[in-house]
């Protein structure tokens, strides 16, 4: 596969078969991802990989909060900007748009729409998920880093035949995500990541991007 086969077959996605994943692929791709870019070498991505019971045990505490209706830690972070400016609003508008839109869930049927939400804790069925951190002092620039370690990552799974989701979702539960992994005091979690092969019985439409002239400007 090469590099541009890579990035347009990477997508986020959220049906998974159980087949495992070995954990020798998983260290050969994040091996090969420490090379990913960071500000004088820093580095400061911590990542947790997990697989099997932890996973199992992960996701049972995850549904258990969700039946009981427990409320979502409290954020430590923001993930969008409090009044998300056009043209983001629209975009994200309409990403919402298909994504309920291809499960039939209507626009106004919130329930569903939680139901729907409610499988990003269960990795979407994956057998294997990572979780990132950052150290809580880390600002912006690392944060960025961060993005371009877990880019590269997505895209070596592509070179072994594997999908993934990245999920802010689980910075909604950091709590139960730390009961599991135990992270030293002082980390922030950034994002998990659903890994596994994808369930190509699940039709799954492809979100569009922009136009190149929406995004890019040349001057020659």
């Amino acid at each position: 596969m090469d590099v541009y086969e890579a990035v347009t077959s990477r997508r986020a996605v959220r049906a998974f078969t159980d087949r495992p994943v070995s954990r020798e692929v998983l260290e050969r791709v994040l091996t090969a991802a420490a090379w990913a870019p960071s500000a004088s070498n820093i580095q400061p991505w911590r990542v947790y990989v997990v697989t099997g019971q932890p996973l199992a045990e992960l996701k049972k505490r995850a549904g258990e909060r969700l039946a009981a209706g427990d409320p979502w830690d409290e954020p430590e972070y923001q993930q969008y900007p409090p009044e998300l400016k056009s043209p983001y609003r629209e975009r994200r508008a309409a990403f919402g748009a298909q994504r309920y839109g291809a499960l039939g869930i209507a626009r106004d049927d919130l329930e569903a729409r939680q139901r729907a939400a409610s499988a990003n804790w269960d990795c979407f069925g994956a057998p294997a998920a990572l979780f990132c951190y950052l150290d809580g002092d880390m600002g912006s620039p690392q944060w960025s880093d961060a993005g371009m370690y877990l880019q590269t990552v997505m895209l070596l799974l592509r070179e072994e035949g594997l999908h993934s989701c990245p999920q802010m979702a689980w910075a909604k539960f950091t709590t139960s995500v730390a009961e599991v992994v135990a992270p030293p005091e002082g980390l922030v979690l950034f994002c998990g990541m659903s890994i596994g092969y994808a369930d190509t019985a699940v039709v799954e439409p492809r979100t569009g991007r922009a136009p190149l002239a929406e995004t890019v400007t040349f001057l020659d």
